[in-house]
């Protein structure tokens, strides 16, 4: 088995209770296709450098795991049909690091106190 980070940007105006199960769709989604979900950050609405689809902005769901081809390809084909997604990004990786987070607010804030 791969690693691999999978990124997924729904809409920006799907409700709380729309983007859990969005979140709980695809972490069972790669569970069940003899994949193994590491870890489900969840980066938040964002704003875009450009329109996607005449949106502004998206939430972004990012998941860490193990899979295989069966497991990318059930991805891609539930992603192709889910109309609340407007794009997804699957990375492979020879070693995961489950530690660092992209958008984490303790980068933030550490940032800001750098900045002072």
């Amino acid at each position: 088995m791969s690693f691999y980070e999978h990124t997924l940007i729904a809409k920006q105006d799907l409700s709380n209770g729309e983007l859990k199960k969005i979140e709980n769709k695809y972490n069972d989604l790669i569970n069940n296709t003899s994949g193994k979900v590491v870890k489900v950050e969840n980066w938040g609405l964002m704003n875009f450098a450009r329109r996607i689809k005449n949106y502004n902005k998206g939430f972004y769901i990012h998941y860490k795991f193990q899979g295989n081809t069966k497991t990318l390809e059930e991805i891609k084909r539930n992603t192709s049909l889910d109309n609340s997604i407007l794009r997804c990004l699957t990375i492979k990786y020879k070693k995961l690091d489950t530690n660092k987070e992209y958008f984490s607010k303790e980068d933030k804030i550490k940032y800001h106190e750098e900045k002072k």
